[in-house]
């Protein structure tokens, strides 16, 4: 149980309920503690090296942000991702950054397109490496420019909202894309539209991609459940 969580920072300058709720969520969103598994509050402070209370604290923060439940005579677990949630999420999601890109596509500067190109240049070289860690990185950097670039705050809050359950479907679909050459090719052809100011054509290939992470995590999710 738990993973290899360890001892948190006692030096950090947060306080320290704050810091063991980033480090569980953290854990969460990564998958080093999978859905569905327990979390003994007991077990957890002696991994992390504190006392109860700041973990009873987390664990109660993350059930309102739905990464726990907590089942009748069972306790606290991480929440199951089923195909539902995920269509349901994905669903949101292929509708926000179809907007998100084709407005980006209108409204983007050429030093964001620039920036976007680096980026871009930078998730291929770890997705070619098999860096997991930095291909997410890379990823979330990529989407989150086109999103500041749609220069619609309100938007981009909506789309903040979704962020810890969208980590954690990436982070699965990261992990089970064996081919990284259709991932990238999904970046580029967003990338090329953007660039070329053509709105149906970036809101399109937004919405492709998502559509083929629903697919691929799907997929790794029934792979799991095996």
């Amino acid at each position: 149980m738990a993973g290899k969580l360890s001892k948190v920072n006692l030096n950090d300058y947060k306080p320290l309920r704050e810091v063991v709720f980033n480090t569980l969520r953290e854990a969460i969103i990564s998958g080093e503690l999978k859905p569905g598994e327990r979390l003994m509050e007991v077990k957890l402070a002696e991994k992390m090296g504190v006392s109860r209370t700041p973990v009873r604290e987390a664990i109660r923060k993350l059930e309102l942000e739905g990464l726990v439940n907590m089942l009748p005579r069972k306790g606290a677990h991480v929440a199951e991702l089923s195909a539902k949630d995920i269509m349901d999420v994905l669903e949101v999601r292929a509708t926000l950054d179809g907007m998100a890109t084709s407005l980006a596509a209108e409204r983007i500067t050429d030093e964001e397109i620039k920036d976007l190109a680096h980026i871009q240049s930078q998730f291929e070289a770890y997705a070619y490496k098999n860096n997991l860690q930095g291909s997410i990185k890379k990823d979330v950097e990529f989407h989150d420019l086109i999103y500041r670039a749609s220069r619609n705050e309100r938007l981009i809050q909506i789309s903040s909202n979704l962020r810890e359950q969208i980590q954690r479907f990436r982070v699965i679909y990261m992990k089970d894309y064996s081919n990284p050459e259709n991932l990238i090719s999904e970046h580029k052809y967003i990338f090329d539209a953007i660039s070329r100011h053509d709105v149906e054509g970036a809101k399109r290939y937004a919405q492709i991609h998502i559509n083929n992470q629903e697919k691929s995590i799907i997929k790794a999710l029934k792979n799991m459940e095996k």
